[in-house]
């Protein structure tokens, strides 16, 4: 299992990754990360057809002080793509006003390759994460 966090305030761009800057818990060599990234590589290190990866992320996240007050998504990705069944919308009443989401989903890796995991701002405008959290826990 390994365990990456942020427990301050980033302004995430659209498109771009929520940073996790520090480590709580060191994963295994099956699970890679670069601190300030946010990207976590996953390696099918096994001898089995693939190795099976429980990925979640809980946060709080809102709009950014001079943003437009509407709904506002952030999703995990899978080398960039988004995951429509990890998709958190909120819709803040104001800027500033925190949501408290949580996502996840399994993830294959086929044996001898790697997979990058991340949490997206899918939004058309910048966000804020807040008191970011992301647990990877090996399961196969």
């Amino acid at each position: 299992m390994a365990e990456y966090t942020n427990a301050g305030i980033a302004t995430v761009a659209p498109g771009q990754n929520a940073p996790l800057s520090e480590t709580a818990a060191s994963g295994n060599a099956s699970i890679v990360h670069r601190a300030g990234a946010g990207l976590v590589t996953l390696r099918g290190l096994t001898n089995q057809c693939r190795a099976k990866f429980r990925v979640a992320f809980g946060g709080n996240i809102a709009i950014p002080a001079g943003g437009t007050v509407e709904a506002i998504t952030a999703a995990l990705t899978i080398n960039g793509e988004p995951l429509p069944t990890s998709v958190a919308t909120v819709t803040p009443a104001a800027v500033e006003n925190y949501f408290n989401i949580y996502v996840s989903a399994s993830v294959d890796v086929p044996r001898g390759c790697c997979v990058t995991v991340a949490m997206r701002n899918t939004s058309a405008q910048a966000i804020n994460f807040a008191n970011s959290n992301m647990e990877v826990v090996r399961t196969a």
